[in-house]
């Protein structure tokens, strides 16, 4: 996904003279040749994530269109105020794009994983967060965003799906079947494996914010699961809202709250967090009984 991204934003830089591009060293090197010929609109500004955010405000006040791009914790979590005063409160627009996810790079620890991403985000008005389960989804989303001036975040992942579903901005329905579990980008690949065999109806999105409602509401016949690559239960308060007035039973899986320290790769800590298809399918099975 990563590399989608470098390409997709170097030709969108070639091809449109208002968007802008803004690093904080991560992927810099990738973007030597789009800086050569914009010196203008790429930006390198070092080790320094806040200035990113705030750059990327400044730029959009001009009435240009900035994508700003590091590891997630480094773009979200250490930039959160920058993002909330010079893009939120100016009431600018952005295009955020992250790596690293939730454990992506866990052999680098903990510093650079970021489960608390898109909860923090949840705490600010007017964000579109794509999730993209596939590497083939990123090239228009990222294309659709230089279109409009809203906040968008892009949360890349190492992890993806088999195959991609480029169509799946609302909640479309794979298997059909009793209650209904939801999978969050790359989570669709477990989420179908941890699930074969079961009597459920598996929807994927790669858009979470803003949630489709009534997609959801559509689809809830009594339970429902949500898969998400990130905190557990960061989108049970947007569930519960679009459920209201519905008798369920909701089970939202994710990324826990207790920090693993074996370091290991993003298999290992699926596993330790229940998000692989065994762990998926033993939280399952059990809500359903």
């Amino acid at each position: 996904m990563r590399e989608t991204f470098i390409d997709t934003t170097t030709a969108i830089l070639d091809e449109d003279p208002r968007t802008a591009l803004v690093v904080a060293d991560i992927s810099a090197a990738s973007f030597t040749a789009a800086r050569r010929r914009h010196p203008d609109r790429v930006f390198n500004v070092g080790i320094r994530e806040q200035l990113m955010a705030g750059v990327g405000g400044g730029l959009a006040l001009t009435g240009m269109r900035p994508y700003l791009h590091s590891y997630a914790p480094f773009l979200i979590d250490r930039a959160y105020e920058q993002i909330k005063l010079d893009l939120g409160h100016q009431e600018t627009g952005a295009v955020l794009v992250s790596i690293g996810a939730s454990y992506d790079a866990a052999a680098e620890g903990y510093t650079h994983q970021s489960p608390g991403d898109v909860a923090l985000l949840d705490t600010l008005d007017g964000w579109t967060v794509h999730v993209p389960g596939h590497r083939d989804e990123v090239a228009a989303l990222l294309r659709a965003a230089a279109r409009h001036d809203d906040r968008v975040y892009v949360r890349l992942s190492t992890q993806e799906n088999a195959h991609a579903h480029p169509d799946a901005g609302g909640l479309r329905v794979l298997r059909r079947g009793g209650p209904l579990v939801v999978a969050v980008g790359p989570m669709l690949d477990p989420v179908l494996e941890a699930t074969l065999g079961m009597d459920v109806t598996v929807a994927y999105t790669n858009t979470p914010r803003p949630l489709d409602t009534d997609g959801l509401r559509a689809l809830v016949e009594g339970e429902v699961v949500v898969v998400e690559p990130y905190l557990a239960g960061t989108s049970a308060h947007l569930v519960g809202q679009a459920l209201n007035g519905m008798p369920h039973r909701a089970l939202h899986l994710g990324v826990g709250r207790a920090e693993v320290r074996r370091y290991g790769d993003w298999r290992d800590h699926a596993r330790a967090h229940g998000l692989d298809p065994a762990g998926l399918r033993r939280s399952i099975s059990a809500f359903l009984l």
